[in-house]
């Protein structure tokens, strides 16, 4: 099943059901969706981040091999986690603003877990019965603001810097996430192709490791670190400019793209 989130015309959100090119209204919320009347065509309707405003988003660093040495740094033997905020959420198609004080925006593929039960201290092997399903997602990164802080936040949580969707495929499509294709293509080059396969840490494991601390909770989201191929990762470094066209491609998931723009 297919679930998004949109917007109606008075303005309220809703969760909605992707069936054959249409949405079906699924209720207040996609982790307890039921599926309701024939609203619209998707394209007639203004789709939001399939969690518009989850309550937390964690995300991981340097998960897989490849993306830790092509930044020269060792490969974790833990999750390295980190954070971001509702505020840089965004859907596919906004656009991602390049903030005056970076001059080294970068992309990232991610594969996105979304919580659709509490999940506190829950065993490896239990994990993914607290998923409700997965999406795409672009950990956007100023590589500048990044590295040159003491910690990660600035650089990573600033607005529209978590591009997510278009939609959740829930875990009964998807019951191993951890063999998918994931891909970048900026301006229609493919910049990053991997497989989920590569992680250094499984899904289950990273919501082991993140509810040994932290209670998750539905609409809780977890990007899950990036493959190699980053900007900032090739010899020179190549980062995006205004007007270039980020694409992240996931396997039986879909696609997103945000363009980025200058501040206004």
């Amino acid at each position: 099943m297919k679930i998004c989130s949109y917007r109606r015309d008075d303005g309220v959100v809703r969760a909605g059901i992707v069936e054959d090119g249409v949405v079906r209204d699924a209720g207040a919320v996609p982790w307890s969706a039921t599926s309701g009347e024939v609203v619209a065509p998707i394209d007639a309707l203004e789709l939001l981040a399939p969690v518009p405003a989850p309550g937390k988003v964690v995300c991981v660093g340097r998960n897989y091999a490849e993306h830790a040495a092509e930044t020269g740094s060792d490969a974790p033997t833990e999750p390295q986690l980190f954070a971001k905020w509702a505020n840089a959420v965004v859907a596919t198609g906004a656009d991602v603003i390049l903030p005056s004080i970076t001059h080294a925006l970068d992309y990232e593929a991610e594969l996105v877990a979304v919580i659709g039960r509490t999940a506190r201290r829950v065993s490896e092997s239990r994990a993914l019965d607290h998923v409700l399903g997965y999406t795409c997602g672009n950990d956007v990164s100023a590589r500048d603001l990044q590295f040159g802080d003491t910690q990660w936040t600035r650089g990573k949580a600033l607005d529209t810097f978590a591009p997510m969707g278009p939609w959740i495929v829930t875990t009964d499509e998807i019951p191993d996430p951890q063999g998918l294709g994931i891909r970048t293509l900026v301006n229609g080059e493919t910049r990053q192709d991997d497989t989920t396969a590569n992680m250094l840490f499984s899904v289950a494991r990273i919501i082991e490791f993140i509810t040994e601390a932290i209670t998750l909770d539905p609409g809780d989201v977890i990007y899950t670190g990036t493959p190699p191929g980053v900007g900032v990762g090739r010899t020179p470094p190549v980062f995006l400019a205004a007007g270039d066209v980020v694409r992240v491609e996931i396997d039986r998931i879909g696609a997103i793209e945000n363009r980025i723009v200058a501040p206004t």
